[in-house]
């Protein structure tokens, strides 16, 4: 699935991911391919991608929103 983290000054990821992992309000999830429809909200954390090539990648976040459809994830975080 397509993925973009964007902060208001910039991207910080763009690229093709088999796993997310989002510290939503409600506790911890997990975004893969083809998941149904989303809108969540996102509390301060650690989002946890699993990239295409099987690299790790973390990134520390105050909160946000994620939109997801036809495997296309758009990330907003402050």
């Amino acid at each position: 699935m397509r993925v973009t983290i964007t902060k208001p000054d910039g991207p910080l990821y763009e690229g093709d991911a088999k796993l997310v992992q989002l510290p939503g309000t409600g506790g911890l999830f997990e975004i893969l391919e083809n998941h149904a429809p989303i809108i969540a909200s996102l509390r301060g954390g650690r989002i946890r991608l699993v990239a295409a090539n099987d690299e790790e990648k973390t990134f520390e976040i105050r909160g946000g929103v994620v939109k997801g459809e036809q495997n296309d994830l758009l990330i907003l975080v402050q």
